[in-house]
């Protein structure tokens, strides 16, 4: 595959997810929409901290990225691993530091009803 070609991982689209971090528990949602291409990402997006613009890179060869997040008033780096669900990794902000997943929009359902649909298909109502 071109490094220029869709990856079917990182598909140029919106996409969803969340971040974690220290005392403040559960799940912070991000909405984004991204593009890649030539081992460049970009895009924007929004979360509960504010709008922020993304730039980054990735490498198919290894499947890992590295992007920041840039709000008005700071940058949150990260560094994520690409597979089959989505980017997940590490952001960090000086001191502070947590976890994240993002996927592209609307693929977590779609895997949730084909496993669905999988597990009827194997265990017919009878």
């Amino acid at each position: 595959m071109k490094q220029s070609e869709q990856h079917p991982y990182l598909p140029s689209c919106e996409w969803e997810g969340f971040y974690t971090y220290g005392a403040k528990q559960g799940n912070h949602k991000m909405r984004l929409n991204l593009s890649f291409t030539d081992s460049h990402m970009q895009g924007y997006g929004s979360d509960d901290v504010g709008g922020f613009a993304l730039l980054g890179s990735y490498s198919l060869d290894t499947l890992t990225c590295k992007f920041e997040k840039e709000y008005d008033l700071h940058v949150v780096k990260y560094e994520g691993n690409i597979d089959e669900n989505g980017i997940w990794g590490n952001w960090t902000l000086q001191s502070i530091n947590g976890g994240f997943h993002i996927w592209p929009k609307g693929e977590k359902e779609q895997m949730e009803e084909a496993i669905a649909e999988e597990i009827k298909a194997e265990n017919p109502i009878k």
